[in-house]
């Protein structure tokens, strides 16, 4: 093929390589010039045109791709048709893409005039989801490297999507005292999920004291009805010798691996055990958080085995971006300066709502013993062990900051109140001081919160260090106010809609404290008849 500027007189057959405007006409890029394009462009005054000759032996650039791409050997996959030398590849299943690497480089390194990209080993991909494109870079190239490349293509399969099974999966939950049974029944829901995305579904659950004997019955019996064993241990694993790799051999089963280098996931084991797979999960995989846990659990599913080099060569692309629940995985917070230091809290109190279930008035203007409630909420923050008090504002903004003058306060406006709880929670964590090691969340309709109770959650959070969530609570049934760790920020503003605290903790399993503050102190008002039981005063 020959490429450059060319007399029109001579560019019958040739393809041009712009866009070109003749009288009224427009030929696009690409375009394979005939005689009628030719006189056309001759009338139209135009004497030489930027184009590619093509010689007797070259293929166009659809011709290529397409012949590159009928080729191939591969399963669950489909070629489109080609267009402007590309052909892309789609997904016929979902499940687990692998690609034979050494082949697509062999193809790479025949000439930069063919590509090929894939998707990395081992992606997970759904139905119709692009894998692989094909794309030849000039407008032709000769045959004899198309040729080159379906030599290649001959020895074997390239790629393919390897779908997911509907395997059967049971799973063990240990139990050690303190060990809450929401928890266990929020790793089945987390567990069933991740197991429905695959075509996956949970048969039967066992929950057994964190021993080693009684776990290996449980995985015996499991191992005879279902394709693959999850066992989640009530403490993580801390020794090769653990309950859970023990439990496996003593269950007549054998350990494949304990300890991956994928982070978080390190403390994962793998297992086999009257011919199925038995996985120790980590820790983090009662989170749906991406995890070594999804990389394992997932190519099982998709029918690939995974043996101990497998997973020793996970390492890297292992470290997977950060939880919000681990945000320093290798990294400890920073104790205290001293035994007496008290990590400092800031409280944000949300004020942006509409009170739309008022039928009208500002729930927040409403009077309790002559004073708007908002205030009244706002000192008892200012009461509190809390060192700064942030007030997020939207609805009725002027008439609330009014409520509240003479206070010491900050004070976070939000523009975007109309969008949800999300908008008011990313408004007020963004003024939150930087040395704050959390943030109370506070609802600015709580008639019934004292000081005390603010301080009693505050006290707790201490006593985590800092690192768990702390949450009021009436006779087991969590409630508000929430108290959230540093850790989350970042997740925080990632919210949208109307979703708050509460979504935020429950979605990333984290481990909370709930602290009994009573009924009268956790209720908040969102219907006039509630205000008013509640000896609230509304106000037009």
């Amino acid at each position: 093929m020959k490429f450059g500027p060319i007399p029109v007189d001579t560019a019958e057959g040739a393809v041009l390589a712009h866009a070109t405007t003749a009288g009224e006409r427009r030929l696009r890029k690409a375009h394979r010039l005939s005689a009628e394009d030719v006189s056309l462009l001759k009338s139209a005054g135009i004497s030489e045109v930027v184009a590619a000759v093509l010689a007797p032996d070259d293929l166009s650039e659809d011709a290529a791709a397409e012949k590159i791409a009928e080729s191939m050997i591969h399963r669950n996959v489909e070629a489109k048709p080609a267009a402007t030398g590309r052909v892309n590849l789609h997904a016929l299943a979902a499940g687990i893409f692998t690609v034979d690497a050494a082949m697509i480089n062999a193809i790479n390194a025949v000439d930069p005039t063919i590509t090929i990209a894939t998707l990395a080993q081992h992606a997970p991909v759904e139905n119709g989801q692009m894998v692989a494109t094909v794309k030849i870079i000039p407008f032709a190239i000769a045959s004899a490297l198309v040729d080159a490349v379906a030599r290649i293509c001959a020895g074997g399969e390239i790629f393919a999507v390897n779908a997911y099974q509907p395997v059967r999966v049971g799973v063990i939950q240990t139990v050690l005292p303190g060990i809450k049974p929401s928890v266990l029944d929020k790793t089945l829901r987390v567990t069933e999920a991740r197991l429905a995305r695959s075509g996956g579904r949970l048969t039967a659950e066992r929950r057994t004291p964190h021993h080693v004997g009684a776990v290996a019955e449980a995985a015996g019996s499991l191992a005879r009805d279902n394709d693959i064993v999850v066992i989640f241990g009530a403490s993580a694993m801390s020794d090769f010798g653990d309950v859970v790799p023990a439990a496996i051999e003593k269950a007549g089963g054998t350990v494949i691996r304990a300890g991956m280098p994928v982070d978080p996931g390190n403390l994962l084991v793998l297992g086999a055990l009257a011919g199925k797979r038995v996985i120790g999960a980590p820790g983090c995989a009662r989170s749906p958080k991406e995890n070594g846990f999804d990389w394992v659990l997932d190519r099982l599913i998709a029918g690939l085995d995974v043996t101990a080099n497998d997973i020793a060569g996970m390492g890297v692309g292992g470290l997977l971006m950060e939880i919000p629940t681990r945000p320093q995985p290798r990294e400890p917070l920073p104790a205290p300066k001293s035994e007496s230091a008290e990590l400092k809290v800031d409280i944000v109190l949300l004020a942006a709502g509409r009170s739309s279930r008022m039928g009208g008035p500002n729930k927040l203007l409403a009077l309790f013993d002559g004073k708007p409630l908002v205030r009244r909420t706002a000192e008892r923050a200012l009461g509190s062990k809390a060192s700064d008090t942030i007030v997020v504002t939207g609805h009725q903004r002027e008439r609330v900051r009014a409520a509240l003058s003479g206070l010491d306060l900050t004070f976070a406006d939000n523009p975007d109140f109309a969008e949800g709880l999300s908008s008011s929670l990313k408004a007020g964590i963004a003024r939150v001081s930087g040395d704050a090691a959390g943030a109370m969340i506070v609802l600015g309709d709580m008639p019934g919160i004292a000081s005390a109770d603010l301080d009693r959650l505050i006290d707790a959070f201490r006593k985590s260090e800092g690192r768990s969530v702390v949450r009021a609570s009436h006779e087991g049934k969590r409630g508000n106010p929430v108290l959230l760790p540093r850790s989350l920020f970042a997740a925080i503003a990632h919210l949208e809609g109307d979703t708050g605290a509460r979504h935020l903790v429950e979605a990333e399993g984290l481990d909370v404290v709930d602290v009994e503050i009573g009924k009268s102190a956790s209720i908040d008002v969102d219907t006039r008849e509630a205000l008013e039981g509640a000896g609230g005063v509304l106000q037009d």
